[in-house]
């Protein structure tokens, strides 16, 4: 009995399953944890850029009709957001001046006695174009349209988004680099433990001249189906964190694409694996050049 457990330890290729899949299991979580703030963060950074408004003023006394073919006009344009219809809302200058009157609470009918403001489109604008470059040649394109007074946006503040997100963005990237290293060293010190009680069965298959390849084989195609069931596991924990925070936080689904996460779960498994094929073969490797002395 005692005799059949030792072989069954020593048999080669083997590795402790819990502890193996445990430890990847966990550095592969920090990795996919880190990806979905990525994905939230970028979803979000998007929603922030696609809310500016570009406004378009028209050209006093203009009939329905050419305010129509104005909007038709915007609406088709590829830098024009759409959500089910073009996010495009006209405000009439009598709507304009009761919100001027509500802000300020005063009336310049009073002291004008007419109503200077004109009809305006508020556009929202695709995050894509939302380089000051982009916002211009879009002013310098609506602006020819006839019925077109003038476009305006708020340039400073669309600078200091973009200058924010990008400093975000880049603070993330370094981090998620970090990260990286982070779960790739885990995972090799993981795997490097998990054969070092291999190690003398290494050395008995060189002595009765296995070659390289048949050692190595058992080894890497364990470490790789390790590697797939661990990330299976993150994905799960992953999904399940997904679902609990969409209860907790509101509006949060709505910062979610299905793409996005299938990216995030593909790049766990396919970091499980290979991770976990290239560290067991470092390792191996490793111990295949050691002297005896070395191995003790």
């Amino acid at each position: 009995m005692e005799d059949k457990k030792t072989r069954k330890k020593r048999k080669l290729g083997s590795y402790p399953f819990a502890s193996v899949v445990f430890s990847i299991t966990v550095a592969l979580l920090v990795l996919g944890l880190f990806g979905w703030l990525l994905l939230h963060s970028s979803r979000l950074g998007t929603r922030i850029q696609e809310n500016v408004e570009i406004q378009v003023y028209l050209n006093k006394n203009i009939n329905q009709s050419d305010i129509a073919k104005i909007r038709i006009s915007i609406a088709s344009k590829p830098y024009t957001l759409v959500k089910e219809d073009p996010q495009i809302l006209l405000i009439t200058k009598e709507e304009a001046a009761k919100q001027f009157v509500e802000a300020t609470g005063e009336d310049f009918k009073d002291f004008l006695g007419d109503n200077p403001l004109r009809d305006l489109f508020a556009v929202k604008i695709k995050g894509e174009y939302q380089a000051l470059d982009s916002l211009n040649f879009i002013k310098g394109e609506i602006e020819k349209i006839r019925g077109v007074f003038e476009v305006e946006y708020e340039e400073s503040l669309i600078e200091s988004i973009n200058q924010n997100l990008t400093k975000i963005g880049f603070i993330l990237l370094g981090i998620a680099i970090f990260a990286l290293l982070v779960v790739i060293i885990l995972i090799n010190n993981t795997i490097k433990l998990a054969l070092f009680s291999q190690r003398f069965l290494i050395r008995s298959m060189q002595l009765v001249g296995a070659t390289s390849s048949f050692i190595q084989r058992p080894f890497l195609y364990r470490s790789m189906l390790y590697g797939f069931f661990a990330g299976l596991i993150s994905c799960g924990i992953i999904y399940g964190f997904t679902q609990y925070m969409n209860g907790v936080i509101e509006g949060l689904e709505e910062l979610q694409d299905t793409n996005g996460f299938l990216l995030l779960f593909s790049v766990i498994l396919i970091m499980g694996i290979i991770v976990g094929y290239f560290s067991s073969l470092r390792a191996i490797k490793k111990y295949l050049k050691m002297s005896l002395d070395e191995l003790y």
